[in-house]
């Protein structure tokens, strides 16, 4: 079944069956900031740049895991900044948004319930930042609160669906815990680290407050 999907995925298809269900999500996310009156040329522009950006450092691999993973230089931080910036449905659907993109760019999946896992609500669960937005520190409580979500999604399909990758004697759930901990714990240092740069947490603000003027 696993070569199945894989297979279906990987097709010219299967390519094109994710991006019309991208192009659905893109709607609902430009209906939704229309009804919150935030929709505008500079916010899809600004959603757009931060989407590309995560996309991009996404295949910068400081450290590669070898069953799939990686810390990267600061990839979640720009789809945690949609929810920030707008709020945590369009953070969500921005989140959702990016997974699809890399289901399309580079998609493994064996089940259908671990691409949902892996895909839109692992990286969906990075929008949650949205709740903070309004919030003291909300942008590195909202990173860190989205990082946990997706390590809990992520770990919980490795826990199911990749379990014989667990070294012999392991318990399946406390490899997958601290397999996908490793790397997006890894990645979360290096961006909070970055985040407590004045500096660039000032940046962030300016940008932020523009775009609700």
């Amino acid at each position: 079944m696993s070569d199945y999907f894989m297979q279906l995925f990987s097709s010219t298809g299967g390519r094109a069956g994710v991006t019309v269900v991208l192009l659905a999500v893109l709607l609902i996310f430009a209906v939704h900031l229309q009804k919150s009156k935030t929709l505008s040329v500079k916010s899809m522009t600004y959603t757009a740049i931060a989407l590309t950006l995560a996309i991009v450092l996404s295949n910068f691999k400081l450290f590669h895991m070898p069953f799939g993973g990686s810390i990267t230089p600061f990839s979640m931080l720009f789809v945690v900044l949609i929810g920030y910036w707008f709020g945590a449905i369009p953070g969500v659907l921005g989140g959702v948004t990016y997974g699809l993109l890399q289901l399309i760019i580079a998609p493994y999946v064996i089940h259908p319930a671990q691409l949902l896992l892996d895909y839109p609500l692992a990286f969906g669960a990075l929008g949650v930042s949205g709740f903070f937005c309004n919030k003291p520190n909300g942008l590195i409580k909202g990173y860190a609160v989205g990082v946990l979500g997706r390590w809990v999604f992520s770990s919980l399909s490795g826990c199911i669906f990749f379990a014989s990758y667990a070294p012999e004697n392991m318990n399946p759930i406390i490899y997958s815990v601290l397999y996908n901990g490793f790397y997006m714990g890894g990645e979360a240092v290096l961006t909070i680290g970055l985040l407590l740069v004045p500096s660039f947490k000032r940046a962030i603000e300016q940008i932020k407050n523009a775009l609700h003027v």
